[in-house]
């Protein structure tokens, strides 16, 4: 095995990172949960070693910066010196407002609502992330695609999305490549948005 790098550990993480999400959703209980996060702490900790040995950062470093973000980004939660407030916006709605304005504040770069949704997620998480942030933006109805009638469940919804996935297959197309077309299509749509890389 080669000289670990950032570079060759994303694979890790994104694999540990699945991993946790598979035992919460299987209900695979809290010691199998223990030991996922753990091996989710490792990729980090191997993360900020690497920085430590190039002398940008270590761990204690990234848990300060998380510890200030959360103060910062939650002013409806912490004052500024991480207590507690006294009291609590009454809706998800307002925290959400809070947290945008925050995160807009922090940000000014970013011109468009798109910006910082990664290119690199799954297409379907991505497109679930980018009509999240069209229609807190107030687009959604505008632009957005078509809605399709769906199922009620979970369960039914899964079982149509497979179906789709294995018509597109049988049909010789891709379903991944093709929902990332249509998030692009969307995103034009939209005004310019961040590169797609």
């Amino acid at each position: 095995m080669g000289a670990l790098t950032h570079e060759s550990l994303v694979e890790y993480l994104l694999e540990e990172a699945y991993e946790v999400a598979e035992t919460i959703e299987t209900g695979a209980g809290d010691a199998e949960l223990q030991s996922e996060l753990g091996d989710v702490l490792l990729q980090v900790v191997l993360h900020a070693r690497l920085a430590e040995e190039r002398g940008a950062f270590d761990l204690g470093d990234v848990a300060r910066g998380l510890s200030a973000k959360m103060i910062r980004r939650n002013p409806h939660v912490f004052r500024p010196d991480g207590s507690l407030q006294d009291s609590f916006p009454a809706t998800v709605e307002e925290i959400v407002l809070k947290w945008d304005a925050v995160k807009k504040a922090e940000r000014p770069e970013r011109g468009h609502v798109f910006d910082g949704v990664p290119a690199a997620l799954p297409a379907l998480a991505r497109a679930q992330k980018i009509l999240d942030r069209a229609e807190r933006a107030g687009m959604a109805a505008a632009a957005g695609p078509t809605a399709v009638d769906l199922p009620a469940a979970e369960e039914e919804l899964g079982d149509l999305l497979f179906g789709i996935v294995a018509a597109a297959r049988a049909g010789g197309l891709d379903a991944e490549r093709a929902l990332r077309g249509a998030l692009r299509r969307f995103q034009d749509s939209t005004g310019p948005g961040p590169s797609e890389q």
